[in-house]
């Protein structure tokens, strides 16, 4: 005879087919390797390391969008704005490292400036 499967037991069995299929499809789309050794070379960098390199880079003042964007290309790390905005700021008013530019617009302190 047999036995009956709860909706507990089906729960389970239905969420590691679908964590089982994402990994699958991941891996296949070569995303799984790529991202993690991005996210693994950034890591070993801090948030504001990135963005400093970043604005030397482009060598002209940025605005935090185009800032999160390019990190993200480049290094495959999604940054927080609020949290991004919220360091950079504080390294403004301590008159480290970046100045503001304009709204949201930021520049390494060590960059000239445009008059």
């Amino acid at each position: 005879m047999a036995k009956e499967i709860s909706s507990n037991d089906l729960c389970n069995v239905l969420e590691t087919m679908l964590e089982s299929g994402l990994k699958a499809l991941r891996s296949a789309k070569g995303l799984d390797g790529r991202l993690e050794a991005n996210r693994k070379a950034a890591g070993k960098r801090s948030n504001m390391l990135l963005v400093s390199d970043i604005l030397r880079e482009a060598g002209e003042p940025l605005h935090i969008n185009e800032i999160l964007d390019r990190v993200q290309k480049r290094h495959g790390v999604k940054l927080r704005r609020e949290s991004i905005v919220s360091a950079m700021t504080k390294k403004v008013l301590d008159g480290h490292t970046f100045r503001r530019t304009g709204r949201n617009e930021f520049a390494l302190l060590d960059q000239e400036e445009d008059d």
